[in-house]
């Protein structure tokens, strides 16, 4: 008989991440209905709501003027993302002072492979109120959490989801399945409302049903290769991770009411390429393809129109080239989206390769790409690298007066990215 599969993974998950950091940094909010905003207008939406807010049944996502509806005690405040980078770099120093993190898995939650002499029942619960009492009594006492554990770190991750806020759940291996049957598949990470609709059309409604599977019936169910890894996920088994490189660069910015314009929303496209370029040249990386999507206001309750286009690139780093493309596409969008407000830009830059992975032209050795005038832009653009990182966010800039599109673009946090400290001053 095969030996079950022991507990491997402790997953901790940070409980309402963005307000609990704000109401630690502000006692004033403690215990009252919170919602974290990217910008001070009605017509964005909560990217983090207090445990007390989602009490009125707010959640990220939740429009402002709807939450505001569903709470009139509401309070909102606008994103600190720096602090919260700051508290997420705390946070990880005092979860290794109890056990190695393995993985960092986003801003708010991290991942710990766990030796054989902390894997037993009891050594995991006594391990877990450690890390609890560590962050509560040394980064601060908002800041809750869920952990889970389990034999491999889906499973952890899906015990973590199970008891919030402030939770613990275990999954060994002898009560696993008899757990799981108690969830419903969008339970699952990755399972969203097109996955439930695919797997409905395979026969698969319920958690019994998907674990009831075997291997092929799963790859069939799932119509790819994740099929068979989760059929053996959903086990206990390890299945080893499939290694992810990053094939793009981009920030993306909600515009408050007074950047609406088609000038002053320019500027904070501008801004976002110049600090993605600037990641592009910390991670020495040329980008072959800028993308530029936008999205204008619509009336209450109606969504805004949407536009997006890209354009191919000469495998740059530079800004002064990157700018010029972002200009040119602006004025295409112009033309062809024309009359606008909008409420939110962004650019990306893919087809991303190594710095010096640059091609040659196939007939003149590259000389049609100006390598004399791409070396000068580029050591112009480190130059401003280096001294936006000494002085501060745009001590020197590119063009157009960058201030006001400077306080509005700063880092922002996807949920899978963290923002290094450094972006912080670029």
């Amino acid at each position: 008989m095969a030996e079950s599969p022991p507990l491997r993974w402790l997953y901790l998950d940070l409980n309402s991440y963005f307000a609990s950091v704000e109401q630690q940094l502000n006692p004033a909010i403690r215990g009252r209905p919170v919602v974290v905003a990217p910008v001070d207008t009605d017509s964005t939406s909560a990217i983090a709501a207090s445990y007390e807010a989602k009490a009125y049944g707010i959640r990220t996502g939740t429009k402002i003027w709807e939450a505001k509806a569903l709470c009139r005690d509401l309070i909102i405040v606008p994103g600190r993302h720096e602090d919260y980078v700051r508290f997420h770099h705390r946070i990880i120093a005092e979860v290794e002072r109890h056990v190695p993190v393995t993985a960092v898995c986003s801003i708010d939650e991290v991942a710990c492979r766990l030796l054989d002499n902390e894997n037993g029942i009891d050594e995991v619960t006594a391990l877990a109120a450690r890390i609890k009492a560590g962050i509560r009594a040394h980064v601060g006492e908002c800041l809750t959490s869920s952990i889970g554990v389990a034999p491999n770190r889906l499973l952890a991750k899906i015990a973590a989801d199970m008891q919030k806020p402030d939770g613990l759940t275990i999954l060994p291996a002898a009560t696993l399945h008899e757990r799981l049957c108690t969830l419903k598949l969008s339970d699952i990470p990755g399972v969203g409302r097109n996955m439930e609709k695919r797997l409905a059309a395979a026969g698969v409604v319920t958690m019994e049903r998907l674990l009831s599977l075997d291997e092929r019936e799963a790859r069939l169910a799932w119509g790819s290769v994740w099929g068979t890894r989760l059929h053996w996920l959903l086990k206990g088994e390890e299945v080893a991770e499939i290694p992810t490189v990053s094939r793009s660069i981009g920030h993306s910015h909600v515009l408050g009411p007074e950047k609406r314009s088609p000038d002053r929303a320019r500027l904070v496209a501008r801004r976002l390429t110049a600090k993605a370029a600037t990641r592009l040249r910390r991670a020495e990386r040329r980008t072959g393809q800028m993308v530029l999507a936008v999205k204008a206001e619509g009336e209450r309750g109606e969504k805004g129109a949407k536009w997006a286009h890209g354009t191919r690139l000469p495998q740059v780093m530079d800004t002064v080239t990157l700018l010029a493309a972002l200009d040119r596409l602006w004025d295409r969008m112009l033309g062809e989206f024309p009359g606008r407000r909008f409420i939110q830009v962004a650019v990306t830059l893919g087809e991303l390769v190594e710095a010096d992975a640059l091609q040659l032209h196939l007939f003149d050795g590259g000389a049609a790409l100006g390598e004399h005038d791409e070396t000068r832009r580029l050591a112009l653009s480190r130059a401003m690298d280096k001294v936006n990182q000494r002085f501060g966010r745009d001590a020197v800039t590119l063009g157009h007066d960058a201030a006001g599109a400077s306080r509005s673009s700063g880092p922002r946090i996807a949920f899978t990215r963290i923002p290094e400290l450094a972006e912080f001053r670029e």
